[in-house]
């Protein structure tokens, strides 16, 4: 994995079979009628994206279940343990979708700058890694990045428009931006610590799964109720990234 290492994404076509797409999308179409019905003013005014789909209170035992094999199959556990070098814990899933307002533009983020300082930020570029494994159900226009930037700080031009300072906006093109366009099935591997956003149009649905070291920072975010129980998970092949999770109920 080094072009990961080095640039901080990696994209890999076709990782989804026919049946696994299959099966993503319908769960994922349930998921998704379900949320936008409970959160109609959100998704019509500026949502851009869903999350918790393991949780219990949009999909029945059926759905969550399929979910959960799907994480825990062999193909996914051991793209994972190839990634982070061991295996991570699971930490959550979200659902990307076109804003329903054409006007909306996207933005320029580091996931980090939502939940710690500019320093902090900077910090966390050599820290415990979060990493999203954005799997595409149809064919969309993807995500656009700044290679290397999950272990380089911003330069001046991209921190303005990140934080908006200066006058600048975070919708601004970057020249040092990479688009990374996906066709329904691929899956693109990237660091949270990348500065990235999405690119909206054509019929945009991702699933994005985050997984990330095991660690009490970061384990301190996971949702209790989006993990699988005993029973759901006796019926995983590689339960490795769940019972990582677990370690949340002993921080």
């Amino acid at each position: 994995m080094e072009h990961y290492n080095e640039y901080g994404f990696i994209k890999i076509d076709k990782f989804l079979n026919k049946d696994e797409l299959s099966t993503l999308r319908e769960v994922t179409n349930a998921f998704h009628k379900s949320w936008t019905l409970s959160n109609c003013e959100f998704y019509n005014t500026k949502a851009v994206s869903s999350a918790y789909l393991t949780g219990q209170k949009h999909l029945d035992h059926h759905s969550r279940q399929s979910l959960f094999k799907f994480l825990g199959s062999a193909t996914f556990s051991d793209l994972a343990q190839q990634i982070f070098g061991k295996t991570p814990a699971f930490m959550n899933t979200q659902l990307f979708f076109n804003p329903v307002r054409k006007s909306q533009k996207n933005y320029w983020h580091r996931d980090t700058q939502y939940s710690l300082s500019e320093v902090e930020q900077q910090k966390a570029l050599t820290g415990p890694k979060v990493i999203h494994f954005r799997l595409a159900l149809k064919d969309e226009l993807g995500i656009e990045l700044i290679p290397r930037s999950h272990i380089q700080w911003d330069t001046a031009q991209e921190l303005n428009v990140r934080l908006e300072q200066n006058k600048r906006r975070n919708y601004e093109d970057l020249a040092s931006g990479e688009s990374i366009p996906l066709m329904a099935g691929d899956l693109v591997v990237f660091s949270a610590n990348l500065i990235h956003r999405g690119l909206y149009g054509m019929d945009r649905r991702a699933l994005d799964i985050l997984l990330c070291d095991p660690v009490p920072e970061l384990l301190s975010f996971i949702e209790a109720s989006c993990l699988p129980n005993e029973s759901d998970l006796s019926k995983v092949d590689c339960p490795g990234i769940f019972i990582n999770s677990f370690a949340k109920n002993e921080l």
